[in-house]
Protein backbone atom coordinates (compact mmCIF):
# COMPACT_ATOMS: atom_id res chain seq x y z
CA UNK A 1 0.00 0.00 0.00
CA UNK A 2 2.88 2.19 0.13
CA UNK A 3 2.61 2.63 -3.59
CA UNK A 4 -0.66 4.43 -2.52
CA UNK A 5 0.34 6.77 -0.64
CA UNK A 6 0.64 10.63 -1.32
CA UNK A 7 1.45 13.46 0.26
CA UNK A 8 0.31 17.21 1.15
CA UNK A 9 1.71 20.61 1.68
CA UNK A 10 4.93 21.73 2.07
CA UNK A 11 7.35 22.91 4.78
CA UNK A 12 5.15 22.05 7.62
CA UNK A 13 6.87 22.26 11.24
CA UNK A 14 6.50 19.05 13.01
CA UNK A 15 2.59 18.48 11.92
CA UNK A 16 2.01 16.34 14.67
CA UNK A 17 -1.84 16.53 14.73
CA UNK A 18 -3.98 16.81 11.51
CA UNK A 19 -7.37 17.39 11.18
CA UNK A 20 -10.19 17.46 8.56
CA UNK A 21 -13.71 19.18 7.72
CA UNK A 22 -16.67 18.76 5.65
CA UNK A 23 -15.25 21.71 3.37
CA UNK A 24 -12.12 19.52 2.41
CA UNK A 25 -9.44 21.67 4.11
CA UNK A 26 -6.97 20.06 6.43
CA UNK A 27 -5.06 21.57 9.92
CA UNK A 28 -2.00 21.00 11.56
CA UNK A 29 -0.35 21.59 14.52
CA UNK A 30 2.48 23.93 13.81
CA UNK A 31 5.72 23.39 16.06
CA UNK A 32 6.38 27.79 15.20
CA UNK A 33 3.28 28.04 17.62
CA UNK A 34 -0.06 27.83 15.68
CA UNK A 35 -1.42 25.77 13.00
CA UNK A 36 -1.37 25.47 9.14
CA UNK A 37 -4.18 25.23 7.22
CA UNK A 38 -4.10 23.32 3.33
CA UNK A 39 -7.09 24.35 1.15
CA UNK A 40 -9.02 21.94 -0.78
CA UNK A 41 -7.01 23.44 -3.53
CA UNK A 42 -3.26 23.00 -1.85
CA UNK A 43 -2.98 26.74 -1.13
CA UNK A 44 -1.20 26.54 2.47
CA UNK A 45 -1.48 29.63 4.75
CA UNK A 46 -0.64 29.32 8.44
CA UNK A 47 -2.07 30.89 11.77
CA UNK A 48 0.86 32.02 14.02
CA UNK A 49 0.53 33.38 17.65
CA UNK A 50 1.36 36.93 17.46
CA UNK A 51 4.71 38.12 18.56
CA UNK A 52 5.12 38.87 22.00
CA UNK A 53 2.59 35.94 23.02
CA UNK A 54 3.87 32.63 24.84
CA UNK A 55 6.21 30.58 23.25
CA UNK A 56 3.89 27.64 22.36
CA UNK A 57 4.96 24.50 20.93
CA UNK A 58 1.14 22.90 19.41
CA UNK A 59 1.25 19.17 19.47
CA UNK A 60 -2.53 17.89 19.72
CA UNK A 61 -4.82 20.88 18.32
CA UNK A 62 -8.89 21.42 18.58
CA UNK A 63 -11.37 22.77 15.92
CA UNK A 64 -13.91 24.89 17.82
CA UNK A 65 -16.81 26.13 15.89
CA UNK A 66 -16.32 29.49 16.01
CA UNK A 67 -13.15 29.10 14.08
CA UNK A 68 -10.95 29.29 16.72
CA UNK A 69 -8.52 26.41 18.04
CA UNK A 70 -7.35 24.87 21.10
CA UNK A 71 -3.66 24.11 21.21
CA UNK A 72 -2.15 21.31 24.04
CA UNK A 73 1.20 23.25 24.88
CA UNK A 74 3.89 20.50 24.67
CA UNK A 75 6.71 22.97 26.71
CA UNK A 76 9.76 21.69 27.59
CA UNK A 77 8.51 22.51 31.02
CA UNK A 78 5.55 23.89 31.11
CA UNK A 79 1.95 22.79 29.29
CA UNK A 80 -2.13 23.88 29.21
CA UNK A 81 -4.24 24.21 26.49
CA UNK A 82 -4.24 27.29 24.89
CA UNK A 83 -6.77 29.34 22.59
CA UNK A 84 -5.72 30.64 19.51
CA UNK A 85 -7.81 33.28 16.90
CA UNK A 86 -8.03 33.80 13.16
CA UNK A 87 -5.79 36.98 13.99
CA UNK A 88 -2.96 35.34 15.62
CA UNK A 89 -4.18 36.69 19.35
CA UNK A 90 -3.22 33.76 21.88
CA UNK A 91 -4.71 33.74 25.14
CA UNK A 92 -4.58 31.20 27.88
CA UNK A 93 -7.72 28.75 28.42
CA UNK A 94 -6.79 25.99 31.37
CA UNK A 95 -3.08 26.02 32.22
CA UNK A 96 -3.74 24.39 36.21
CA UNK A 97 -6.20 22.10 37.51
CA UNK A 98 -6.69 21.66 40.92
CA UNK A 99 -4.54 24.41 42.06
CA UNK A 100 -1.26 22.78 40.22
CA UNK A 101 -0.08 23.93 36.72
CA UNK A 102 -0.49 21.55 34.02
CA UNK A 103 2.37 19.65 32.98
CA UNK A 104 3.85 19.54 29.18
CA UNK A 105 -0.11 19.06 27.42
CA UNK A 106 -0.39 16.25 25.13
CA UNK A 107 -3.49 16.18 23.66
CA UNK A 108 -7.25 18.50 23.43
CA UNK A 109 -10.50 16.86 22.03
CA UNK A 110 -13.53 18.02 21.63
CA UNK A 111 -16.72 15.40 21.65
CA UNK A 112 -19.75 15.85 19.96
CA UNK A 113 -21.66 16.77 23.44
CA UNK A 114 -18.94 19.79 23.27
CA UNK A 115 -17.17 18.85 26.51
CA UNK A 116 -13.74 19.54 26.60
CA UNK A 117 -11.07 16.46 26.99
CA UNK A 118 -7.39 17.21 27.90
CA UNK A 119 -4.46 14.46 27.99
CA UNK A 120 -1.93 14.65 30.15
CA UNK A 121 0.94 11.99 29.15
CA UNK A 122 3.10 11.96 31.95
CA UNK A 123 4.50 13.82 35.21
CA UNK A 124 7.61 12.79 35.06
CA UNK A 125 10.36 15.22 34.05
CA UNK A 126 12.45 14.84 31.34
CA UNK A 127 9.29 13.21 29.78
CA UNK A 128 11.68 10.96 27.56
CA UNK A 129 12.09 9.16 31.03
CA UNK A 130 8.15 7.76 31.34
CA UNK A 131 8.67 5.97 28.02
CA UNK A 132 8.36 2.98 30.34
CA UNK A 133 5.95 0.36 30.64
CA UNK A 134 6.28 0.28 34.28
CA UNK A 135 5.64 4.22 34.86
CA UNK A 136 1.81 5.55 34.91
CA UNK A 137 1.47 8.95 35.87
CA UNK A 138 -0.84 10.40 33.20
CA UNK A 139 -3.73 11.78 33.50
CA UNK A 140 -7.47 13.00 31.38
CA UNK A 141 -8.66 16.31 32.50
CA UNK A 142 -12.62 17.12 31.68
CA UNK A 143 -12.84 20.89 30.88
CA UNK A 144 -16.85 21.92 30.93
CA UNK A 145 -18.53 25.09 32.31
CA UNK A 146 -15.66 26.77 32.34
CA UNK A 147 -13.55 24.21 35.17
CA UNK A 148 -11.24 21.97 34.23
CA UNK A 149 -10.75 19.04 36.57
CA UNK A 150 -8.78 15.87 36.68
CA UNK A 151 -10.94 12.40 36.17
CA UNK A 152 -8.94 9.56 35.15
CA UNK A 153 -5.14 9.39 36.60
CA UNK A 154 -2.55 6.79 36.80
CA UNK A 155 -2.51 6.17 32.83
CA UNK A 156 0.47 4.73 31.53
CA UNK A 157 1.21 7.69 29.22
CA UNK A 158 -1.86 8.72 27.94
CA UNK A 159 -2.28 10.16 24.22
CA UNK A 160 -4.95 10.67 21.81
CA UNK A 161 -8.33 10.25 23.17
CA UNK A 162 -12.06 10.28 21.51
CA UNK A 163 -15.16 9.93 22.85
CA UNK A 164 -17.94 7.48 21.73
CA UNK A 165 -20.77 9.78 19.30
CA UNK A 166 -23.27 8.65 21.95
CA UNK A 167 -20.93 10.52 24.62
CA UNK A 168 -21.34 7.31 26.99
CA UNK A 169 -17.74 6.30 26.64
CA UNK A 170 -13.96 7.73 26.37
CA UNK A 171 -11.37 5.49 24.76
CA UNK A 172 -7.81 6.59 25.31
CA UNK A 173 -4.24 5.52 23.78
CA UNK A 174 -1.44 4.39 26.50
CA UNK A 175 1.61 4.44 24.47
CA UNK A 176 3.65 2.80 26.48
CA UNK A 177 1.35 0.52 28.86
CA UNK A 178 0.60 -0.49 25.11
CA UNK A 179 -3.12 -1.00 25.24
CA UNK A 180 -6.24 1.12 23.98
CA UNK A 181 -8.26 1.21 27.29
CA UNK A 182 -12.39 2.60 27.59
CA UNK A 183 -13.67 4.40 30.08
CA UNK A 184 -17.69 4.92 31.25
CA UNK A 185 -18.31 8.67 31.38
CA UNK A 186 -21.00 9.17 34.44
CA UNK A 187 -23.60 11.47 34.01
CA UNK A 188 -21.15 14.13 35.99
CA UNK A 189 -18.66 13.67 33.60
CA UNK A 190 -16.11 11.53 35.72
CA UNK A 191 -14.58 8.67 34.34
CA UNK A 192 -14.83 5.39 35.69
CA UNK A 193 -15.26 1.45 35.08
CA UNK A 194 -11.50 1.44 32.99
CA UNK A 195 -11.63 -1.26 30.45
CA UNK A 196 -8.91 -2.33 28.28
CA UNK A 197 -10.30 -3.00 25.02
CA UNK A 198 -6.95 -4.39 23.11
CA UNK A 199 -3.07 -4.63 24.07
CA UNK A 200 -0.53 -4.27 21.44
CA UNK A 201 2.51 -6.08 20.65
CA UNK A 202 6.15 -5.88 19.81
CA UNK A 203 6.80 -2.35 18.20
CA UNK A 204 3.54 -1.37 18.70
CA UNK A 205 3.06 1.85 20.54
CA UNK A 206 -0.53 3.59 20.08
CA UNK A 207 -0.51 7.45 19.39
CA UNK A 208 -3.40 8.47 17.01
CA UNK A 209 -6.92 7.14 17.41
CA UNK A 210 -10.10 7.56 15.04
CA UNK A 211 -13.38 6.12 14.50
CA UNK A 212 -13.92 4.48 10.54
CA UNK A 213 -18.14 4.50 9.95
CA UNK A 214 -18.59 1.47 11.65
CA UNK A 215 -17.05 2.81 15.16
CA UNK A 216 -14.09 0.38 14.88
CA UNK A 217 -10.56 2.27 15.71
CA UNK A 218 -7.94 3.12 13.75
CA UNK A 219 -4.44 3.79 15.59
CA UNK A 220 -1.11 5.04 14.47
CA UNK A 221 2.00 3.64 15.98
CA UNK A 222 4.72 5.63 16.73
CA UNK A 223 8.25 4.93 15.82
CA UNK A 224 6.84 1.45 13.73
CA UNK A 225 4.75 3.86 11.26
CA UNK A 226 2.09 1.65 11.12
CA UNK A 227 -1.68 1.80 10.89
CA UNK A 228 -4.02 -0.59 12.66
CA UNK A 229 -7.28 -0.97 12.49
CA UNK A 230 -9.06 -2.43 15.65
CA UNK A 231 -12.63 -4.18 15.92
CA UNK A 232 -14.73 -2.54 17.92
CA UNK A 233 -14.96 -4.80 20.53
CA UNK A 234 -11.09 -5.21 20.34
CA UNK A 235 -11.52 -8.70 18.79
CA UNK A 236 -8.89 -8.47 16.64
CA UNK A 237 -6.54 -6.49 14.73
CA UNK A 238 -4.97 -5.52 10.93
CA UNK A 239 -2.52 -3.65 9.81
CA UNK A 240 -3.51 -1.32 6.90
CA UNK A 241 0.13 0.48 7.04
CA UNK A 242 3.62 -0.14 7.69
CA UNK A 243 6.50 1.28 7.05
CA UNK A 244 10.22 1.00 8.86
CA UNK A 245 13.21 -0.83 9.00
CA UNK A 246 12.87 -3.99 10.72
CA UNK A 247 16.51 -3.80 12.04
CA UNK A 248 15.76 -0.39 13.61
CA UNK A 249 12.47 -1.37 14.87
CA UNK A 250 14.47 -4.23 17.02
CA UNK A 251 16.96 -1.84 18.57
CA UNK A 252 13.91 0.40 19.96
CA UNK A 253 12.43 -2.68 21.22
CA UNK A 254 15.19 -3.57 23.39
CA UNK A 255 15.58 -0.64 24.97
CA UNK A 256 12.05 -0.35 25.26
CA UNK A 257 12.09 -3.84 27.17
CA UNK A 258 15.34 -2.65 28.74
CA UNK A 259 13.38 0.19 30.08
CA UNK A 260 16.34 2.51 28.73
CA UNK A 261 14.33 3.94 25.99
CA UNK A 262 14.86 7.57 25.03
CA UNK A 263 14.58 10.69 22.71
CA UNK A 264 17.34 8.65 20.11
CA UNK A 265 14.76 5.82 19.81
CA UNK A 266 12.10 8.38 19.46
CA UNK A 267 13.71 11.18 17.07
CA UNK A 268 14.89 8.97 14.83
CA UNK A 269 12.72 6.39 11.80
CA UNK A 270 14.41 4.16 9.05
CA UNK A 271 11.64 3.93 6.58
CA UNK A 272 11.08 4.29 3.00
CA UNK A 273 8.36 6.71 2.84
CA UNK A 274 6.41 7.96 6.46
CA UNK A 275 7.96 10.01 8.59
CA UNK A 276 7.10 8.63 12.79
CA UNK A 277 3.40 8.80 11.65
CA UNK A 278 1.48 10.11 14.80
CA UNK A 279 -1.78 11.03 14.35
CA UNK A 280 -5.22 10.27 11.86
CA UNK A 281 -7.94 11.75 10.01
CA UNK A 282 -10.55 10.43 7.68
CA UNK A 283 -11.75 13.32 5.26
CA UNK A 284 -12.18 13.92 1.81
CA UNK A 285 -15.34 13.98 0.04
CA UNK A 286 -16.48 10.85 0.90
CA UNK A 287 -14.70 10.22 4.03
CA UNK A 288 -12.82 7.27 2.28
CA UNK A 289 -9.04 9.45 2.46
CA UNK A 290 -6.73 9.28 5.52
CA UNK A 291 -4.98 11.87 6.45
CA UNK A 292 -1.44 11.04 9.04
CA UNK A 293 0.42 13.51 10.56
CA UNK A 294 3.69 12.80 11.43
CA UNK A 295 6.82 13.82 14.00
CA UNK A 296 9.47 13.92 11.81
CA UNK A 297 8.26 14.73 7.90
CA UNK A 298 7.23 18.49 6.65
CA UNK A 299 4.44 16.74 4.80
CA UNK A 300 0.88 15.29 5.70
CA UNK A 301 0.64 11.66 3.97
CA UNK A 302 -2.72 10.85 2.31
CA UNK A 303 -3.85 7.13 0.94
CA UNK A 304 -7.48 6.22 0.05
CA UNK A 305 -9.77 3.53 1.59
CA UNK A 306 -12.37 1.50 1.02
CA UNK A 307 -13.68 2.15 4.40
CA UNK A 308 -15.18 5.26 5.22
CA UNK A 309 -14.58 6.97 8.08
CA UNK A 310 -16.76 8.63 10.72
CA UNK A 311 -16.98 12.23 10.55
CA UNK A 312 -15.89 13.89 13.83
CA UNK A 313 -17.72 15.84 16.27
CA UNK A 314 -16.01 18.92 14.26
CA UNK A 315 -16.85 18.11 10.98
CA UNK A 316 -19.27 20.64 10.14
CA UNK A 317 -17.17 23.53 11.77
CA UNK A 318 -15.62 25.91 8.69
CA UNK A 319 -12.89 26.92 10.56
CA UNK A 320 -11.18 30.07 10.00
CA UNK A 321 -11.64 32.73 7.07
CA UNK A 322 -9.08 32.46 4.45
CA UNK A 323 -7.18 35.07 4.00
Amino acid sequence: MLDQVNFLGQDLRRPECVLTNSQGRIFTSNWDGGVSIIESDGQQWSILAKAGSHEIKPNGICLLENGDFLLAHLGNDDGGVYRLQADGTLTPFLLEVDGQPLPPTNYVHIDFQGRIWITVSTRTKPRADAYRSNISDGFIVLYENGKGSIVADNLGYTNECIASPDGKFLYVNETFARRLSRFDITDDGNLTNQTTIATFGAGIFPDGLVFDADENFWITSIVSNQVIRVAKDGSSQETMLIDVDKQHLAWVEEAFQNHSMGRPHLDNVKSDLLQNVSSLAFGGTTLNTLYLGCLLGQQIASVNQSVKGLAPSHWHFKGPQRP
